[in-house]
């Protein structure tokens, strides 16, 4: 199973401090430096979240990554013309089609591909053309899935948020909608990853109940780890995690 790796809030830390003034010679921590401890400590990929507001990743962010790590990259970004110019610079592996919200702190829940399907039809056929491949971040419900199958994805990302925030036989609902659509994916040939909220508390319990993952993407739990043990550990515990229950 592949562990794609987060890095938007090492970008979060560094605007706190330094929003205004981001040409400064002495600007903290560095996001690129964030990614090659990622890839030190077992990453399979680099996720990063380029937001319409530009809260915490940049553009330059972006560019930097793409030229100088030798991993795959995943860019999270909503369906509009200006993030649709930006990937087709930047040219990431795959990108991630995620709602966005501006008064929301993190993605709250998954892109309806029911309701934005003919929107999302023409954004995608253009990333093929371009080799990139596209993956839709969405809820772990039926139509969702089978709105993915009909725009041809290659890749979902299930959004195990609110696997993540339950508990109890709250979660245990949760745990059997992603099975439910985790299995449909998989039997119309579509890969299956997850991202949103997995720990390394629930990070077991979403292995067992939830099968043909091929990958997690991680990161708010992993940086909040290594202001502890460092980047590159926090990372490699979860690669070690991953592999010892997968």
């Amino acid at each position: 199973m592949l562990l794609g790796v987060n890095i938007d809030h090492i970008a979060t830390l560094r605007q706190a401090r330094y929003a205004t003034m981001l040409d400064s010679f002495n600007v903290e921590p560095s996001v690129l430096d964030a990614a090659y401890a990622a890839q030190r400590g077992g990453a399979d990929s680099i996720t990063l979240h380029v937001r319409g507001d530009r809260r915490h990743m940049q553009d330059a962010d972006a560019l930097s990554v793409r030229e100088s790590v030798a991993l795959p990259l995943n860019l999270e970004m909503g369906n509009t013309p200006e993030m649709v110019d930006f990937a087709l610079r930047l040219k990431p592996d795959y990108i991630c089609m995620v709602p966005e919200k501006r008064e929301e702190i993190t993605t709250e829940g998954g892109l309806d591909a029911v309701f934005h399907e003919k929107d999302l039809a023409p954004t995608m056929a253009r990333m093929a053309d371009n080799g990139i491949q596209v993956s839709l971040f969405i809820d772990p419900e039926v139509p969702q899935v089978e709105a993915a199958a009909r725009l041809g994805a290659p890749m979902i990302e299930l959004h195990t948020g609110c696997f993540a925030n339950h508990s109890g036989r709250e979660r245990t609902e949760e745990l059997a909608r992603l099975k439910r659509a985790a299995e449909l994916a998989h039997s119309l040939g579509i890969q299956v990853n997850a991202g949103h909220g997995i720990n390394y508390q629930n990070l077991e319990q979403l292995l067992a109940g939830v099968p043909y993952l091929h990958e997690l993407n991680i990161g708010h739990t992993i940086v909040s780890r290594a202001l502890f043990v460092g980047m590159e550990q926090a990372v490699r515990e979860m690669r070690q995690a991953i592999d010892r229950l997968s």
